[in-house]
């Protein structure tokens, strides 16, 4: 590509490039993505023209061990395996890359800027792109991450039965509540990177826009990965509530579930 980046003379998405290495940041400030830990994957197949779809791939195609069909021409930005969140925010297109599928949804190549292979957790973020594709969903961004305090919370029990979690985190702040609608999936541990854990998270998908992972973290989603990042932000906020209260020696009382189901009737939110 004679050095010259993708990026040039493309603005839009330049943009959405900017914005993924602006959350990477955020995510290393906040110590939720330690060493080389978590995953960003964003569908850029709307910012991509005739131009780029003309260039040569720079590495060989590369199978994913799964046919995902719904997947046909779309192209992503994937964080690179064993790349740092912090070195993603200040230099992405050298710790990230950008690939398009092949025509036959087995695998993909990869098209710019460098041979940077992308995480090998990609072929279960591609798994829940494809489901996106196929329910027709807005989502275009999908985010794997290590906030602490929720991740605190996953080692215990009591906090993994259906909707037990979520309803503490909507009662700790009305903002959750209100931001988070749809509350926190959970899906028991699964190897990380396994079909099995994508599975698993595409099935709470369907009720939920952030799934947590037992003892790992949490994948959330989202139109932009911004709005993915907001959601796990707002969590987690609820979370540190929580957890400083008990560490004050109480038991937080949170908001009831009747001014819960009054914030839904204002905000218009699903119950």
């Amino acid at each position: 590509m004679d050095n010259k980046s993708v990026l040039e003379g493309r603005p839009a998405l330049e943009r959405q490039i900017a914005v993924i290495a602006e959350v990477a940041g955020y995510l290393w400030q906040k110590g939720w993505a330690e060493r080389n830990g978590g995953n960003i994957t964003v569908n850029i197949t709307e910012y991509v023209d005739d131009g780029m779809r003309a260039l040569p791939a720079i590495c060989p195609p590369v199978r994913t061990g799964v046919v995902l069909p719904h997947l046909k021409g779309c192209w992503f930005f994937c964080k690179g395996t064993g790349k740092r969140m912090r070195d993603l925010a200040r230099y992405p297109m050298e710790n990230g890359s950008i690939i398009r599928i092949l025509d036959d949804c087995s695998g993909y190549e990869i098209v710019a800027d460098n041979p940077v292979m992308p995480t090998s957790e990609l072929p279960s973020h591609l798994s829940v792109h494809n489901d996106f594709v196929r329910r027709g969903l807005p989502y275009r961004a999908s985010l794997h991450t290590h906030p602490i305090e929720l991740v605190a919370m996953s080692h215990a029990e009591k906090f993994l039965r259906k909707d037990v979690l979520t309803n503490i985190l909507w009662s700790m702040i009305p903002e959750t509540r209100a931001f988070c609608p749809k509350g926190l999936g959970i899906v028991e541990y699964r190897l990380p990177g396994s079909l099995a854990l994508a599975e698993g998270t595409i099935r709470e998908l369907e009720d939920y826009d952030v799934v947590m992972w037992e003892k790992h973290g949490v994948f959330a989603v989202g139109p932009d990965i911004m709005e993915a990042f907001d959601q796990v932000d707002v969590l987690n906020k609820s979370a540190r509530i929580y957890i400083d209260a008990k560490c004050m020696g109480y038991e937080p009382d949170g908001m009831s579930q009747e001014q819960m189901h009054e914030m839904a009737v204002a905000f218009n939110l699903p119950e």
